[in-house]
Order: C-alpha cells, then sequence, then structure tokens
C-alpha cells in the first residue's frame, strides 16, 4: 500500500490551470491491451470475449479534468471487467502517450466513470469546466412519465449580451427512476457522510454509533484510493446497513448531501450528517440506542432539525495515531464548542435541497430544536496527529471551505488557527488545542463496550 506521501506525490503532478472554458485540443482516447477483452453484462453472470473495434460497445459522453486527475464518463453497460485492459491514450498530430488508468467505477445505470492522470506538461490543459451545480425541475412530461427520461441530458443557459441565448457544458443525464420501497418499514435513524480516504476511520465510527441505534449508512465516496470498497464491504457482511455510493465532483459536499437526502427519504425517518471523525456521546447517561431514542421523540412532532454541538479534541499529547481508536486516544479538547451538527427529517427538508455543509432549509411549518449539552454533544475528533492531520491540506470536500493550501479565510474556523497554508508540523503541535481535559467518552467506551477479559474494543482488527 502506498505511503500518504507517495500518493500525494503521484497526485500533485504540475499542472498548469488555464481558465476551463476551453475544449481538449489534443485527442483523448480509451485504449485498450488486446485486440480482445472480456465484457459484464449487468445482471448475468456470463463473460464472453467482443472485439474492441467494435464502435456500439461504448463511447466516451464527457471529459472532466480536476486538479489531481481527468474523469472520464464512459456509456455502456460491458466495462466492468475492462480495469486491467484498459489504458488512458493522450495524442495529437505528433506523438502518442498512454498512461495507467487510476481506477474504474460503476456510476450510474448509465455511465462508468474512469479516471485517468492528468496529461503531460505538453498537451492542451483544459477540457470541461468544474463545476457548479444547478438544480432543475423535470417538465412536466417527463415527471408524468419518467420512463422517458432515461437518459436525457440536461443542461442550463443564460442570456449573454444582446439577449443571446449561451448554453453551458454539462456532464447530466436522466438515469432511470428508482424504485420506491413501498409498504417497507422505514428505519429510525440513517447516516449519511461524505469522505475521501478514511478507510482506516470508518470502522470505529460505524461500530460505535450502531450501538447507539443507528441502522444504516450511506458512504459518499469522494475519489478514494484507499480500499474503501473492501472496508464496506467486509461491515456489510458482518451485518452493517452500509452501502458505498460513488461521488466523483470534487468539493461538492452540499450537492452530495441533497442527493443523499432524496436516496434517504424512501427508507429513513431521520438522517444524521456528519463526518467521520465526529461521534455522539451522552454525558449523563449512554445506554444501546440512545442517539435513536433521542430523535424518536420528535418523529411525531414539528421538529425537522436536531442541532448537536460539537467539541473539538485536539492531538492531547499524542505523536502517533492511537491504536484503539480516536474515542479512546484523544482526551484534550478546546473549552468552548466549535459549530453544531445536524440530524434532519428528510420529509421536512424544503423542496429546493439547500443546505451549507450541514443544515437543510426546512419547509415552512417546521423547525428546529438546540439539543442540550448535558443531554448530547458531538466530540470532533479534528485536530489529531499531524501523520493524519496532514491529508486534510490536500484537498476539502465541502464547496465553501477553502483548501488549506489556499490563502483564502485564513482566520476561519474551518482552518487551524494559525498553522497558515503549508502542510509544515509545528513543534509544538501535539500540545496545541488542548484546554480541558475530557476522558468522558473514553471512559465510557473502556468500561461498556470493550470485552471484560482481554479488553478489545468491537472495532479491532485481530493482528
Amino acid at each position: 500500500m502506498d505511503s500518504f506521501d507517495q500518493r500525494r506525490k503521484r497526485k500533485f503532478r504540475s499542472l498548469s490551470l488555464k481558465p476551463i472554458h476551453h475544449l481538449f485540443s489534443a485527442t483523448f482516447l480509451l485504449c485498450f491491451l488486446s485486440f480482445f477483452a472480456l465484457f459484464y453484462i449487468l445482471f448475468r453472470p456470463s463473460f464472453y470475449p467482443v472485439p474492441v473495434d467494435d464502435p456500439t460497445l461504448f463511447k466516451v459522453d464527457d471529459r472532466v479534468l480536476f486538479p489531481d486527475h481527468i474523469l472520464v464518463l464512459v456509456a455502456g453497460t460491458r466495462i466492468g471487467s475492462w480495469n486491467k485492459r484498459l489504458e488512458c491514450c493522450y495524442t495529437d498530430s505528433r506523438e502518442e502517450v498512454v498512461r495507467d488508468v487510476l481506477s474504474l467505477d460503476e456510476y450510474d445505470d448509465i455511465r462508468w466513470l474512469v479516471r485517468c492522470p492528468l496529461p503531460p506538461a505538453n498537451f492542451s490543459s483544459a477540457l470541461t469546466a468544474a463545476q457548479e451545480v444547478v438544480r432543475c425541475v423535470l417538465p412536466t412530461t417527463l415527471q408524468t412519465h419518467p420512463e422517458k427520461a432515461h437518459g436525457i441530458r440536461v443542461t442550463v443557459s443564460f442570456r449573454g449580451s444582446q439577449d443571446h441565448l449561451v448554453m453551458l457544458q454539462s456532464v447530466a443525464k436522466i438515469p432511470s427512476p428508482r424504485l420506491k420501497l413501498n409498504n417497507t418499514k422505514k428505519h429510525e435513524l440513517c447516516v449519511c457522510t461524505m469522505l475521501w480516504n478514511q478507510a482506516g476511520s470508518i470502522r470505529e465510527w460505524i461500530t460505535y454509533h450502531s450501538w447507539l441505534g443507528v441502522e444504516r449508512w450511506f458512504i459518499y465516496d469522494n475519489n478514494s484510493d484507499d480500499e474503501i470498497q473492501e472496508v464496506v464491504k467486509k461491515l456489510h457482511l458482518e451485518g452493517f446497513n452500509v452501502s458505498r455510493h460513488v461521488w466523483p465532483w470534487i468539493k461538492t459536499q452540499e450537492a452530495g448531501f441533497s442527493h443523499c437526502a432524496i436516496r434517504a427519504r424512501d427508507e429513513c425517518n431521520w438522517v444524521s450528517f456528519m463526518d467521520v471523525d465526529e461521534f455522539y456521546y451522552f454525558p449523563r447517561i449512554t445506554t444501546p440506542a440512545s442517539l435513536k431514542n433521542l430523535v424518536s421523540n420528535y418523529t411525531s412532532s414539528s421538529i425537522g432539525e436536531l442541532r448537536t454541538s460539537c467539541r473539538s479534541f485536539g492531538p492531547s499529547g499524542l505523536t502517533s495515531p492511537p491504536k484503539q481508536g480516536v474515542t479512546v486516544g484523544y482526551t484534550c479538547r478546546l473549552q468552548s464548542p466549535e459549530r453544531h451538527k445536524s440530524i434532519i427529517r428528510p420529509d421536512a427538508i424544503d423542496t429546493t435541497l439547500m443546505n451549507v455543509v450541514h443544515h437543510f432549509h426546512l419547509r415552512k411549518g417546521f423547525g428546529y430544536k438546540n439539543v442540550l449539552q448535558s443531554t448530547a454533544v458531538i466530540n470532533h475528533y479534528k485536530y489529531q496527529v499531524w501523520e493524519a492531520f496532514r491529508a486534510k491540506f490536500y484537498r476539502r470536500v465541502a464547496t465553501y471551505v477553502a483548501d488549506w493550501q489556499d490563502n483564502h479565510n485564513e482566520g476561519s474556523r474551518d482552518r487551524a488557527p494559525g498553522l497558515g497554508t503549508e502542510a509544515i508540523e509545528p513543534s509544538d503541535w501535539r500540545l496545541r488545542f488542548c484546554e480541558v481535559w475530557d476522558t468522558g467518552l473514553r471512559d465510557f467506551v473502556l468500561g461498556k463496550l470493550a470485552d471484560i477479559y482481554t479488553g478489545v474494543l468491537p472495532w479491532d482488527i485481530p493482528t
């Protein structure tokens, strides 16, 4: 497995980004390593060889330039078995350059995602703008007959100079309508998160919150390359109702959460929108399903959102990741809460789906309630040991939160105060953000969840 530095160096290949509304002047293709390849037909457990020069097999729908890779959207249903037979080709009139595919993912029932390295320095550097998110209402005819919308491309336009209509480039297509789960009892409490390279953290987070009553997890994967798929599969096999959803769009956490709110509406009465370094804690008394019981008290009320204060924890004197997890290892925090996170009723969300990170606009007639800190708080293990924390310098997932390398909003609470924009460890990092020693959650975890004979925690992986 690559080290963090190796992955970081690979991702930060040099590229001068220009205003991204030009078309890629050099031809960009998907190439194959042989004349024949195996293709997987969805819903049929059979494989068979098909000549790759058959033009009906697939087509490249779109190519989008991101800071660290090129996203290629490929239409076709026989792509799943091509992962080891695909290459990324960059061609112009003088030369052809071939690179290995970074990853292949199924996106929807129409397209697959092929991630390719950035083009060589001598190739044009711009393809398609990325990105703004615009929500559109389906025309009445498509609402009445949703089956006719399958595969239709959607774009937006605006009036330019002299009232000229300008059509913007878009990669949006309408997938097949999702089947509604009729006559199925909803889960009382679900969780939605968006993450990047958190495979090592998710097991503790899911196991702990399962004990608190969470029944369903939606994991929106924002281009991870750390084996998160395997971790999710193992958790699912162990009985956790968790699913991974590919979300390739960089810095669109708000759009992803809107997407998740719609997806969860038919399955969940309540959805918590939180990060994998955030853990609910009940200071007075914690019993199985404490969090589920909390939200159940308001299911039949006019409360559409429960807001819980976050307490930010620091490295707590540690210099390496705690072996028993963040809930046991980090015990020193800032005194005053920073922000809060929300649990939402999907049926109370405004039709616009407007949200800012973790807060949705609610429909008329619904309000929010602040959970008392004496009842519940969120332990936010925000400032971990440097080895873990420095990954945040690469990229943040929220749209309106500046990346740490960007010279913007340096005083924001979304940053580490006084840290600056470079991933250089301060000499006193392990002692920072420590104003109050708080061992409440640690004591609960070790006293109630650890094996009484061995001390092993539910999320410990045997070595």
